[in-house]
């Protein structure tokens, strides 16, 4: 037993006792990793053959290992506070000088970039300005100021469902009576405004005073032969009825011919189901778009469009089958439509864009069921342009922005750096490691590539320490230290019994 034993020991205890002491002081330091002290025993070099004999000289401290387990996380709901779960060390540029850090408390500074609280930029791959990103190297992460462009609207996609049993746009049949006797009409009326026939012409002729028959011209049948009556109502197909007065003449005949209804915005009795879209023009500006169904047919429907306020047009007809489904579209001169159920129209713009502005109105998936009109969807791809609110960060490292007229764009990616020997890293102080050799080169990728860990946003990783073990391992350290200096003490009085001989 000797004193450089005792001195080694003591040194070992202290050095034990300030790594330990560094856990405990860190142990609300954000990202912080625990070091574990670890030792080696001391021999002389031995000349001799034999080594079995050989006396310790002592301990010293070999390393101090940073022990990288997974802190626990908190969520702090700040946009830049960053988490990472798993492996990898954030990159952080020092004037150019690369450093890695677990710490993920993160601030703006007045030029926009991500900075810690050293004024340390965060590293990341930078997208375009369309939210493009350009993975081919990383570049301190700079979040932009400027407005999001607008986009115009090209395309418009609604689907609807439009009534089969609305009434066609028709207005009471015209009647016209040719006589030779006192024939006259009273008037026609429509009975039932969604029936078919009510397209057809019919002539109805008198084959004496007192009997007539109806003819649908349209489809070429002739009814049963009936009894006049003046003043009796005449059925015209399934909707519609004629009356006529006076007395007629044989030969006599009364031609009716449907009246259809002429479109007008102004008017709902002249379409049956409107709706309506804003529409943004090449500068962001809007318009409001106005869509109008007309039944005109069994089955076909014809669609105005154009700005409220503006002229509306016809931009085509759709036409359903017997199931209700949208079967075919045609255009404003009733040719097939060049995008199939799709129609092409353009509205006039008069703030200095692009006019006029190109839209198509895409109905697919619209149909034609009993039951009310009605829009079930109805979309625009234009956008206004638009305002940076806030921003998030994705578990893959995508910074994406969040802008005033509610689209989002990635803003750029925080990477993460792996190395083969975190121990290897030489620790700067304030959360910053350096690489070195040992650690080997950064391993550059994308959170949950490979076998680089994930970030939550919102959230820090909380230092690693368990006080609990740490004090546990502060009262063995102690002991160590009491026990190394009663080494010394007991050298010391083996040294005065040999002196007091």
């Amino acid at each position: 037993m000797g004193y450089q034993q005792g001195l080694s020991g003591l040194s070992s205890a202290s050095n034990d006792l300030d790594v330990i002491g560094n856990n405990i002081a860190n142990a609300n330091t954000i990202g912080f990793k625990q070091g574990a002290a670890v030792f080696a025993d001391v021999y002389a070099n031995s000349v001799a053959t034999a080594v079995n004999n050989q006396i310790g000289l002592g301990s010293r401290l070999a390393a101090v290992q940073q022990q990288y387990s997974q802190g626990t996380i908190t969520t702090t709901n700040q946009a830049l506070d960053v988490a990472i779960n798993g492996n990898g060390f954030f990159q952080m540029s020092n004037n150019g000088t690369l450093t890695y850090s677990r710490n993920g408390v993160f601030q703006l500074d007045n030029q926009g970039y991500i900075t810690d609280t050293s004024g340390l930029k965060l590293m990341g791959y930078a997208a375009s300005n369309g939210g493009v990103i350009n993975t081919a190297t990383t570049v301190p992460l700079q979040v932009p100021t400027t407005n999001i462009a607008p986009t115009a609207t090209s395309v418009i996609t609604g689907q609807f469902n439009l009534n089969a049993q609305d009434s066609l746009m028709l207005g009471a049949p015209s009647v016209a009576v040719t006589t030779t006797g006192s024939l006259a009409t009273s008037g026609s009326t429509i009975t039932n405004g969604a029936a078919g026939t009510n397209l057809d012409n019919y002539t109805i002729n008198f084959t004496s005073p007192t009997t007539y028959t109806v003819t649908d011209t349209t489809t070429g049948v002739t009814g049963a032969a009936q009894t006049y009556s003046t003043g009796t109502a005449i059925s015209l197909g399934t909707g519609q009825t004629v009356t006529l007065t006076g007395t007629p003449a044989t030969g006599d005949s009364v031609a009716i011919t449907p009246n259809p209804t002429t479109f007008n915005a102004n008017s709902a009795s002249t379409y049956n189901y409107p709706t309506s879209i804003q529409a943004y023009d090449s500068l962001g500006g809007t318009q409001t778009v106005d869509l109008y169904f007309a039944k005109t047919g069994v089955g076909a429907w014809t669609v105005y469009g154009g700005v409220a306020g503006g002229t509306i047009s016809k931009i085509g007809t759709a036409t359903f089958n017997s199931s209700g489904t949208l079967v075919s579209t045609t255009d404003a001169t009733g040719a097939p439509t060049t995008t199939p159920l799709a129609f092409n129209f353009t509205i006039p713009t008069s703030d200095g864009s692009s006019t006029p502005q190109k839209l198509t109105f895409n109905i697919a998936g619209t149909t034609q069921f009993g039951g009310k009109d009605g829009t079930n969807n109805l979309t625009q791809d234009g956008f206004a342009a638009g305002q940076l609110t806030n921003f998030t960060v994705g578990t893959d490292g995508t910074l994406t922005g969040n802008y005033s007229n509610g689209k989002t764009q990635a803003l750029g990616q925080v990477v993460l750096a792996n190395f083969n020997n975190p121990n290897g890293l030489v620790d700067l102080g304030n959360n910053q490691y350096e690489a070195t050799s040992a650690s080997g080169v950064a391993q550059i990728s994308a959170p949950g590539s490979t076998n680089h860990g994930t970030l939550q946003g919102g959230a820090v990783e909380n230092s690693n320490v368990d006080l609990t073990s740490e004090l546990v391992n502060l009262i063995t350290a102690q002991r160590n230290y009491q026990a190394n200096a009663q080494t010394i003490k007991t050298q010391q009085t083996v040294d005065q019994t040999l002196i007091n001989l």
